[in-house]
């Protein structure tokens, strides 16, 4: 563990916690990591990049799908993953991963429980973003092309799949203000607001700790 500053986004359909998170990794001058994790994931464990893709932020209790890419990946699992279900084996490859990472270089990351992965690291800040309904739908729109008419459905899916993914994995609840050190609404700031408000917030988070030493 060193000094590198982590800062993790958690982040509602539709808020532009991606997006926020690679603005501030431009201001900061690090990478941020989103989807890029998986690829990295993959490599460092010798599993399949698809079943990363496949599992990416969502807990999957299909049996048979599991048996069937259980089998497919057998000649990937490294010794420490292979007593253990598929979906336990890509969540803690994603978990080293992410704590290489933290050990490598200072960086923001989006999602997959990167707070909980890291919550021994003094130096982590965790974020939470959300915004109106209607701001979610432009950002959507925009971003992601989604027809008006689909992304209703689209954020509940969405938002669903992430809370069942952070709530089974983490002993935290998604979304509560408890679980993070900051939660932003971005359609009271905009997006460099948001940016502005979290390093602030790293900067007096800083401050405090000196204090406290």
């Amino acid at each position: 563990m060193n000094g590198n500053l982590i800062i993790t986004i958690g982040r509602e359909c539709g808020s532009g916690g991606k997006f926020i998170g690679q603005k501030l990794a431009d201001r900061l001058g690090i990478r941020c990591y989103d989807k890029e994790l998986l690829a990295l994931a993959a490599k460092d464990s010798g599993l399949c990049e698809e079943i990363f893709q496949h599992h990416d932020e969502k807990p999957t209790n299909s049996f048979l799908y599991s048996l069937v890419m259980d089998t497919y990946s057998m000649s990937y699992n490294p010794s420490g993953y292979i007593d253990m279900p598929l979906n336990q084996k890509v969540f803690l490859a994603q978990f080293d991963t992410i704590k290489k990472l933290a050990d490598r270089e200072s960086c923001v990351i989006v999602g997959r429980c990167a707070d909980y992965a890291l919550a021994e690291y003094p130096n982590m800040v965790s974020v939470f973003t959300t915004a109106t309904y209607d701001d979610k739908v432009e950002y959507l729109k925009e971003h992601y092309h989604i027809e008006p008419s689909k992304i209703k459905d689209f954020i509940t899916k969405t938002d669903k799949k992430r809370s069942s993914y952070y709530n089974y994995y983490s002993n935290k609840k998604w979304g509560s203000v408890g679980s993070y050190d900051l939660c932003i609404n971005r359609s009271a700031v905009g997006f460099d607001g948001a940016v502005d408000v979290i390093l602030h917030f790293i900067d007096v988070k800083k401050e405090h700790r000196k204090a406290k030493a």
